[in-house]
Order: structure tokens, then sequence, then C-alpha cells
């Protein structure tokens, strides 16, 4: 997921010498280290609200999302959404048998704030 693809490669080779590029021009699972990788490929649910939180906040989400399914990934969270066998699905459901009650959406915040460092 690190990895600049497509259309992003393009924009940035397409910015003027002197132009730098912004943090819109880079999407936010981008660090270059490949350190959030286990939140987007993941089977924990909790991992996936997470990579999903980090998406629902990046400008590029949406041409993350187009270039996935143009290329057929067949897993993980891209743009936001989560890909199974290349087709997006709202929530992956667990192995076992399936619940009698059906469990309500998972909403995690990034990353938990500490409590000293809210103001």
């Amino acid at each position: 997921m690190t990895v600049l693809m497509g259309e992003q490669r393009r924009e940035l080779d397409e910015l003027d010498e002197f132009e730098t590029p912004t943090l819109s021009h880079y999407p936010r699972c981008a660090d270059g280290n490949g350190t959030l990788t286990h939140l987007f490929f993941s089977d924990d649910e909790f991992d996936i609200a997470r990579a999903k939180a980090i998406c629902s906040r990046c400008g590029l989400a949406e041409r993350c999302l187009a270039g996935a399914l143009d290329r057929l990934e067949s897993y993980g969270v891209w743009g936001g959404e989560l890909l199974v066998d290349g087709v997006v699905v709202a929530i992956k459901r667990g192995r076992g048998r399936p619940p009698k009650c059906p469990r309500p959406t998972l909403v995690v915040d990034e990353v938990p704030i500490p409590p000293h460092l809210v103001a």
C-alpha cells in the first residue's frame, strides 16, 4: 500500500520543478516504510476498521479504490472499502456459523489518543 500507483505517480511527475508536493498529493497510508500494511491486509475487524478510518480522511480514497478495482486487487482495504475476492463488501463475515442477530458495524478511530495529549 505504500507504493504510489498509476495516476498518483503521474500526478507527482506532472508537478512543476518549482512546485513542491503537498500532503494532498500523497495517500495517508504511504509512509515509505510499509508500517501500516498489516492494518490494510488484516483479518481482524479492529484492524480493518482502523484502516477504513485512515482512508476516510484521505483525499485520494476514490482514486485508490478505482485503481484497485482496475488492477483486480483481490483482498484488502482500498480507498476505505474492503475488498474480498475482488468484490467490495460492507462487513467481512468471520469464520463459523453466522450470528442470529446481525452485529452492528464496527467504527473505530484511527489511533487512540492518550489522555495526557487531549487538551
